[in-house]
């Protein structure tokens, strides 16, 4: 019997309008956009239902944005799949505190807390430090590290084969796009993003999140939960916080990671929150297991009915 891991988005999936749907027809999820907004003393809600788009791309928002997004989605999921057996979690980033917040690590209040406090360290390691980030396509992990040594930047995401992420200074990360596009990438392109997320340059968020996380209750997980920083789960609840510090500077090992989890028996994947990036990662490494999302009514019936 195949087992299954949910899969949580990183930033970057937010768009205007997520979750609107879900609001008007599932009373779960309009008590959890008022509840986040009653925990976070501000109108989140608000500012994904309305945007402006800039307002909800600031890191501060968009964070504590999709992982609520995220929750809701999962939520309704359970709710209407009480059946579902979940056996471990992942996600991208940001979407690591997702899963462990599903995971019973954090309670909803500390999770969304957390992410929100992460987002602002984050926003303002960003406007402390001049960097951009680019993602390099049709070339293999070596050769990036190659092109990153010589640019002076480093990788910050593996994201499956042919799909990496770069991130450093910004023209350094110009210069790197050129000399991958040397090497053979079939494009290297800088991202519209703040600043340089999972190099160096977000060193100034760490001592605040160490911080922040010491004031936090952690339990152990209830499940698996894979860890961005060493493509294995976490296994010991001392050092969770610790390593939720060195990922913001560390690179994200999720194709490792979705390996890990296929090479461990999971048969079917299901992706909660805005878009289906990660499923598409996955796509690219495996064609042998199901992969389900929900992000919006249409993906949440259909996921239901497959199940």
């Amino acid at each position: 019997m195949g087992k299954t891991a949910i899969l949580f988005a990183g930033q970057g999936a937010q768009v205007v309008g997520m979750g609107k749907d879900f609001s008007e027809k599932y009373p779960t999820a309009q008590a959890l956009f008022q509840k986040a907004d009653d925990i976070l003393g501000y109108g989140l809600s608000k500012i994904i239902f309305e945007g402006p788009e800039e307002e909800l791309t600031r890191t501060e928002h968009a964070q504590p944005a999709i992982f609520l997004m995220s929750w809701i989605a999962l939520s309704l999921l359970k709710e209407l799949a009480p059946q579902l057996n979940c056996e471990a979690t992942a996600g991208l980033s940001l979407g690591e505190l997702t899963a462990l917040t599903a995971a019973d690590v954090f309670s909803f209040k500390e999770g969304l807390t957390l992410v929100r406090k992460r987002g602002i360290y984050m926003q303002e390691a960003c406007e402390e430090t001049q960097g951009g980030m680019a993602a390099v396509i049709g070339l293999d992990a070596e050769l990036v590290r190659e092109v990153c040594e010589q640019a002076g930047v480093q990788i910050a995401n593996l994201n499956c084969p042919g799909q990496l992420v770069i991130s450093g200074e910004t023209q350094k990360v110009i210069d790197a796009c050129a000399l991958a596009r040397a090497k053979g990438a079939k494009r290297a392109l800088p991202l519209s993003v703040a600043g340089a997320y999972h190099s160096p340059l977000m060193a100034g968020a760490q001592p605040k999140l160490r911080a922040a996380l010491a004031e936090t209750r952690i339990a152990s997980p209830r499940i698996d939960v894979i860890s961005n920083v060493t493509a294995r789960p976490h296994e010991k609840v001392e050092t969770i916080a610790e390593t939720l510090v060195k990922q913001v500077t560390s690179p994200v090992l999720f194709e490792d990671s979705l390996r890990y989890l296929v090479n461990d028996g999971f048969t079917r994947f299901i992706e909660v929150g805005p878009g289906a990036v990660l499923s598409g990662f996955l796509k690219r490494i495996t064609k042998e297991v199901e992969i389900l999302n929900v992000s919006d009514m249409a993906t949440l019936e259909k996921t239901i009915s497959a199940l």
